[in-house]
């Protein structure tokens, strides 16, 4: 039987001289600003990357939601090597699914965000979440 491989996705990103960056799929550019550090755009590719695969799982499953989300980092020498790294992140959602889910279905969806979310996958130290649906926490 032939092996099955996993399917493959390929990003890129184009800076020039003045460090502006663009995205091979278009769009505007996003500027060098002294407000969005790299630290703050991992940030948010973490929340936008758990949204999307919380979007694809509620696609899915029936539903479509709306969210708002609050995220943190901590960067520190790490002891183990002495570099600088990422040592907790964490993000907090707040949810409403349309129709409204059972607070099982609704841990189900989300665990499921999580887990397919490839940029928290990517980091070294997983960080956590925490997600209140219709006003009660998960």
């Amino acid at each position: 039987m032939p092996e099955v491989r996993a399917r493959v996705f390929e990003y890129r990103v184009t800076t020039d001289a003045a460090w502006r960056a663009w995205s091979d799929r278009g769009g505007s550019a996003i500027e060098r600003d002294e407000a969005w550090t790299p630290e703050h755009l991992l940030l948010a590719a973490l929340v936008r990357c758990t949204l999307t695969s919380l979007e694809y799982h509620a696609k899915r499953s029936g539903v479509t939601f709306t969210a708002t989300a609050d995220a943190h980092c901590a960067v520190t020498r790490r002891e183990e090597d002495e570099r600088f790294a990422i040592v907790s992140s964490g993000v907090a959602f707040t949810v409403s699914f349309t129709p409204r889910l059972d607070a099982a279905s609704a841990r189900e969806l989300l665990a499921r965000a999580e887990h397919d979310c490839f940029v928290g996958a990517s980091l070294a130290v997983e960080p956590t979440c925490v997600w209140n649906v219709d006003g009660e926490e998960l």
